[in-house]
């Protein structure tokens, strides 16, 4: 059907994305004091954003609530696969409220709004072509799951992108994604979708922003009339789209870009015209506030007015497929103005622009986390001989069921890509985890801020030690990878004296000093496992009263006389108890000969 009026079409896009959070041992978020008076940046960044963007109130001129609209039914948006996780886990009437506005937008236009997104938010031009391809496929396999459709387009993280790139997404069947107008060479007229042909012969279609416009939304006073917003939107599709230099900025843990540079002449007025703003969704209450009701003020006038079609992409894509060819600038991105720099070296770009600090650290970084992934690909190819008939195509397909909490569920999936008459399904597991965490390992938020020492360096290297405790649990040389690991990782040093080199964080702040299982065996031992209050501050949902992927296995008479099993990938810890001070603390000893003094009342990490 169609959804182009005379005047021209809006797409109003939000990309909606958190870091991913969870403790990678207990699958759970750690109190997070900087979101206070939130237990962690989930949970305040939902109840301020995006919660409110599907609770949208619009006031009458008395200031009295007249409707509430969820505007992502009149949107164009895409969602985090990690994000979505936690919401469906945590806040499952805002994620059931995500699902249901991408039919309301099949129903009113034919197409639904909602994008994919490359699973994990690496910088996929900074990735092998065989990590594009899985991490590509999983965001395809997980939208397919949540919204009961394939994706028509697809978010690049920080919208960067290569040839390489396009041709992945072409080949798996994706139509078109989002860039800035900065990172085409030259821009179509009319804001209208340019055709971008790979170097193999395929093609996507890439849709152009309005550099200014979405600039003024994330960055200026667009949300403070919506009005005149809608005002600008209208003339925005016969203006230029704009390449001036823009800007970046964050919250705490939640990146937010702008656009960048350049200017083009000769715009055409000839429909169909289109007007594509987009910015990170968080703009609209988090980074913004009361900013999802000048979103929906806005739409609900966008939608009313008879010249105009608020529409989708894919709605738009269909109606007037892209005929324009274009070529890129490559490698490039929405946040940088150095193409992808930010992620791999000290391109100059930051946040703190006043404060003396060097970002040379970027560069070891990134040498660390890649040689150990190399490593860890080398122990997968080698060990799943036997266990896994086809590992890579095992890695691509795992997206069906990648972080899912019902272990059962994944074992049996994965139970299907074993040998057949192989007994090895544990170790199908943690190799398949393994590479899991592999990927994980290259979420580009750990590049983006201004030091080395940051909540965000932190998981990712927690993910690269849990990869590494995978590495060892299959039999493969975790040892040697570690100290390689480490030696790189102290190549990398913080702007923060006391906090020193990678080395030096890595072990001071990466590892917990008492295993989670040690916990979890220091609990069944005082028969608290299941019944420790939750700590102040610790909200039912993230804290200590959800239970872990760990069980306890007793056997009582034979040592170790306690073995803390993981529940999806079976491994097993033994642990024997010691002693138990007179202040409650619990002595354990592993099977490995370390001893643990743990308090079992703790909060979880």
């Amino acid at each position: 059907m169609s959804s182009v009026r005379t005047h021209g079409s809006v797409v109003i896009h939000g990309h909606f994305y958190q870091p991913p959070r969870e403790d990678p041992w207990l699958n759970r978020v750690p109190l997070q004091a900087g979101a206070a008076p939130y237990h962690d940046w989930n949970e305040r960044v939902e109840a301020e954003s995006y919660r409110p963007v599907v609770e949208a109130r619009i006031l009458n001129a008395e200031g009295e609530v007249r409707r509430v609209m969820n505007c992502l039914e009149h949107m164009s948006f895409n969602f985090g696969p990690t994000l979505l996780s936690w919401l469906e886990a945590n806040r499952p009437a805002t994620y059931e409220a995500i699902l249901a506005a991408d039919g309301v937008g099949v129903a009113r236009t034919g197409h639904g709004g909602a994008l994919a997104m490359a699973f994990h938010h690496p910088i996929l031009p900074l990735t092998t072509r065989r990590d594009k391809r899985t991490e590509i496929r999983w965001g395809i396999l997980d939208f397919r799951r949540r919204f009961g459709r394939d994706p028509e387009g697809m978010w690049l993280p920080e919208t960067a992108v290569d040839d390489e790139t396009l041709e992945v997404l072409a080949g798996e069947g994706i139509r078109f994604t989002i860039v800035a107008p900065h990172q085409l060479q030259a821009l179509p007229e009319d804001g209208r979708p340019g055709l971008y042909r790979t170097s193999s012969g395929g093609t996507v279609t890439v849709f152009p922003y309005h550099g200014e416009l979405s600039h003024g939304v994330a960055f200026g006073e667009a949300l403070r009339d919506a009005d005149r917003w809608a005002d600008d939107l209208v003339e925005g599709m016969v203006a230029p789209l704009g390449r001036s230099p823009g800007e970046s900025r964050a919250i705490e843990g939640d990146p937010s870009e702008g656009d960048s540079r350049g200017a083009t002449e000769g715009v055409g007025r000839a429909p169909p015209r289109l007007c594509l703003v987009a910015t990170d969704g968080e703009t609209y209450g988090h980074h913004r506030i009361f900013g999802e009701m000048a979103l929906a003020a806005t739409l609900e006038k966008l939608d009313a007015m008879g010249d105009v079609a608020l529409t989708n992409l894919s709605a738009y894509l269909a109606d007037f497929p892209a005929t324009d060819e274009v070529e890129l600038v490559s490698p490039s991105s929405w946040s940088c103005a150095h193409g992808v720099g930010r992620w791999r070296e000290d391109c100059g770009c930051r946040l703190d622009t006043l404060a003396p600090s060097t970002q040379a650290w970027r560069a070891p970084l990134r040498d660390a986390v890649f040689g150990l992934a190399e490593g860890l690909h080398e122990v997968f190819e080698t060990v799943a001989k036997g266990v896994l008939p086809d590992p890579w195509g095992a890695r691509d397909a795992y997206g069906e069921v990648a972080g899912l909490a019902d272990s059962e569920a994944v074992r049996a999936w994965v139970e299907v890509w074993v040998a057949d008459g192989s007994d090895q399904l544990d170790r199908g597991v943690q190799l398949l985890e393994m590479e899991r965490n592999a990927l994980r390992i290259f979420t580009s938020c750990a590049w983006f801020f201004d030091d080395l020492a940051g909540v965000e360096q932190v998981q990712v290297l927690r993910y690269a030690a849990r990869a590494l405790e995978l590495v060892e649990a299959v039999g493969g040389p975790a040892s040697a990878l570690r100290e390689a690991f480490l030696t790189a990782l102290g190549r990398a040093e913080s702007n923060d004296p006391d906090e020193g080199d990678g080395r030096r964080f890595y072990l001071a702040k990466v590892v917990p000093a008492v295993p989670a299982t040690a916990l979890v065996a220091a609990r069944s031992v005082a028969g608290r496992a299941a019944a420790v209050a939750p700590a102040a501050g610790m909200s039912p949902a993230t804290g200590p009263a959800q239970s872990t992927p760990w069980e306890v296995v007793s056997t009582p008479g034979k040592e170790p006389s306690l073995i803390v099993r993981h529940r999806t990938t079976g491994e097993r810890v033994g642990y024997r108890f010691r002693s138990e001070s007179t202040d409650g603390a619990i002595e354990l000893e592993d099977d490995r000969g370390r001893r643990f003094f743990v308090d079992p009342g703790a909060p979880w990490p």
